[in-house]
């Protein structure tokens, strides 16, 4: 069964991010805001790949001066789901 998960990111132009995930697997990937050409790359190279291998990738990149990028937000992101989903169980 596909989950939809909402995000509000911090720190990125970015403002939030939309996952859907079927057993611990990435089909689709939606951000609002931000640079338009990186997040669709993100998006497409991210589906079908397994949560935790997405979160290793991409925890702790950093968009210039910033402590945190789009990829950290969706790393962030993901951390905050497997936190929910493992607290409803």
């Amino acid at each position: 069964m596909t989950e939809v998960f909402q995000y509000r990111t911090t720190g990125t132009c970015s403002q939030m991010i939309q996952v859907k995930i079927n057993d611990g697997i990435i089909e689709d990937v939606d951000f609002l805001g931000g640079c338009n050409g990186n997040l669709k790359g993100i998006k497409s190279l991210v589906k079908g790949m397994k949560i935790d291998e997405v979160i290793e990738r991409l925890n702790g990149i950093k968009c210039g001066s910033k402590p945190t990028s789009c990829p950290d937000q969706l790393a962030q992101c993901l951390i905050s789901y497997k936190s929910n989903a493992m607290a409803v169980k």
